[in-house]
């Protein structure tokens, strides 16, 4: 038996060091609205809100670096919610977005696994998979009725929010714009394609 002095068990979990602080750090990028009056629609899906990133930086503190637009955009996916398949492919959109926006892949790739971790719809916080939707919304595609109701209300949110964020580079836990406030529509951020061979 070889004669090692046992190691602390800090110095066996510093492995786990990078994933622990990302989960804890930017597990919040889908949102963290304010809490919400009670529910104004048939279907029980309150009104659209989003603070960007969340726990994690708009911006880049040095340079001018802004992927704000990135997690507004993952934010709809996440409020509106659906199924595994689309909220993975949400949360390939907002690692494209930022690995564009900021030039940074390490930086996009942290934001994806913090949205992996801390996104689930089984999890009980103000950034989980359907957060528009009441508690314990599981995974599954819209109804009919469910995707109107959310179509409008986020037509809704657009001119309200450009109007209260006319003189603020950065609203906090305000309602955000489905589309541009200065274009009649943008097109919804996808995943990267990868070309047939």
């Amino acid at each position: 038996m070889p004669n090692h002095p046992a190691r602390p068990a800090c110095d066996r979990l510093a492995h786990l060091a990078p994933a622990l602080l990302a989960l804890a750090l930017f597990s919040g990028c889908a949102t963290t609205p304010a809490p919400a009056p009670a529910p104004t629609t048939r279907t029980g899906l309150q009104p659209f809100r989003s603070d960007g990133c969340s726990s994690f930086p708009d911006r880049a503190l040095i340079g001018h670096a802004d992927w704000r637009h990135c997690c507004v955009a993952h934010d709809h996916a996440y409020w509106r919610g659906g199924t595994a398949d689309q909220r993975l492919q949400a949360d390939e959109a907002l690692r494209a977005c930022v690995r564009q926006a900021s030039g940074n892949p390490a930086l996009a790739q942290l934001m994806f696994l913090g949205v992996r971790a801390g996104g689930r719809p089984e999890l009980n916080t103000t950034y989980r998979w359907g957060y528009g939707w009441p508690p314990g919304r599981p995974y599954g595609a819209l109804s009919a009725d469910e995707t109107a109701e959310a179509d409008a209300l986020e037509q809704q949110a657009v001119p309200a929010t450009c109007a209260a964020a006319a003189g603020s580079a950065k609203p906090t836990a305000t309602t955000a714009p489905a589309r541009s406030c200065d274009a009649p529509a943008t097109p919804p951020l996808t995943a990267p394609q990868t070309p047939a061979p």
